[in-house]
């Protein structure tokens, strides 16, 4: 099958043949799983003794090479036009692709990026949209509006050889170019034009989407915009201009086309990707999702009266000569004299794993947010998963330390942090 033009679907852990068919895979043309096979390549990294994949690779006997999602979502579209959508792992009985679609978006709205803070997919039709479609349809939106509103010019400097005089004589270039054509002058003045680096890049960004989107109606819009942007330049140079963007009163229409700007044209998601036969690569880690999500979540629906820290950092381990190894709980809640740790963990917990497949390490980790935190409760927060039947799971050390483990169901999470807070009643929470 050719590659060209077609999208392929996972999620999370599952992954690719090289041509071969294997049972739970999908099957990739050799040249397609060559060129992600560099990518991985590419962007495997080692953090002291951590080796960082995006996604895995490895061999198996009478298959050959496999590549496997690992914890980081979103998508990757490759120069011969094939677009690899990875969707997280969601253990709800019977959930469609299309959900996971809606909830990963949903959980991307709660970044702290204005790009995907206003998602808006209730208005599209996302079963026939993958999430890089999606994302294109949002860029075009805010470009229409901002069209509706005027593209905004500045006085630009230009330097130019004309047949009138206007602004400054240049003096030592008029000589040069000028000694014998005595009805020309080469001055500098300003022109008041709309050729800005703003419009640059978003008439830069319309060209790569014109040729990355499949989708018609994308293409459609994104011809029809840049006949716009007629008297704008395409960027020569996307950082240079990107330095030069000052988003002020008269120009704060364009925040939110600029955020796009910078996802398609620099791959902004959370860290940057190498590889010479990848056109756009925007995954992000499924923990960091996680954690804003639910910390998201919670702060709505917290009653008055609570404090609610992220990324706490007042402790360390260690406290002498020096502070060392420090500790950063996901979420702390503070009231009336209780604290409460809270720590998210992007796993599906199941029974017929050891301690439902809780790590040691993280229970020692826990156990020293107890202990520095003089915590009255810890709280592990795991995505809901169908392979758990208990829904009491409760740890107690002799020495008064207390570890619940709650489940954030993503098809229902309101009501499942509301059940999360009413078992805090003994502690008193503020009404």
């Amino acid at each position: 099958m050719n590659s060209y033009n077609k999208t392929y679907t996972i999620t999370e852990y599952s992954g690719f043949t090289r041509g071969i068919t294997a049972p739970g895979y999908q099957v990739l043309p050799e040249k397609t799983f060559d060129a992600l096979e560099a990518f991985i390549l590419a962007n495997t990294t080692i953090t002291g003794t951590e080796i960082i994949q995006l996604l895995s690779l490895s061999v198996r006997r009478n298959i050959g090479k496999i590549i496997t999602a690992r914890n980081y979502v979103g998508l990757i579209t490759m120069s011969d036009g094939t677009v690899i959508e990875i969707l997280p792992k969601i253990a709800n009985g019977g959930i469609t692709e299309d959900e996971t679609k809606g909830i990963f978006l949903e959980m991307l709205k709660c970044l702290n990026d204005i790009t995907f803070k206003d998602l808006d997919i209730s208005s599209l039709k996302t079963d026939r949209l993958s999430i890089l479609e999606i994302f294109i349809k949002m860029f075009l939106n805010e470009v229409t509006i901002l069209t509706k509103q005027g593209l905004k010019a500045a006085y630009m400097p230009v330097e130019s050889n004309e047949n009138f005089y206007k602004g400054k004589l240049m003096a030592s270039q008029n000589i040069k170019h000028n000694i014998v054509n005595k009805e020309r002058f080469f001055v500098r003045y300003d022109d008041f034009n709309v050729d800005r680096p703003e419009n640059r890049l978003i008439k830069s960004t319309l060209r790569f989407l014109l040729k990355s989107t499949r989708d018609v109606r994308n293409r459609q819009q994104a011809g029809r915009l840049l006949t716009f942007f007629d008297r704008v330049g395409f960027s020569a140079n996307c950082d240079a201009d990107f330095s030069k963007c000052f988003v002020d009163r008269g120009i704060n229409h364009y925040g939110k086309a600029l955020s796009w700007c910078r996802v398609f044209l620099k791959g902004d998601s959370f860290t940057a990707f190498a590889g010479s036969e990848i056109a756009l690569a925007l995954l992000f880690p499924m923990e960091k999702v996680f954690e804003s999500f639910v910390a998201a979540k919670f702060r709505k629906h917290l009653p008055r009266g609570i404090s609610l820290k992220t990324q706490d950092t007042r402790y360390s381990l260690f406290d002498s000569p020096n502070r060392a190894f420090a500790l950063r709980p996901d979420i702390v809640l503070e009231f009336n004299g209780h604290t409460i740790v809270l720590d998210t963990k992007w796993k599906l917990l199941a029974d017929n794993n050891r301690n439902s497949g809780i790590s040691q390490s993280d229970m020692y980790q826990v156990y020293a947010y107890s202990k520095k935190y003089n915590a009255d409760c810890i709280v592990l927060l795991y995505p809901h998963s169908d392979s758990v039947s208990r829904t009491d799971i409760r740890f107690a050390s002799d020495d008064n330390v207390k570890v619940e483990v709650s489940f954030i169901d993503l098809r229902n999470v309101d009501e499942s942090i509301s059940k999360i807070l009413d078992g805090f009643e003994s502690l008193k929470l503020p009404c």
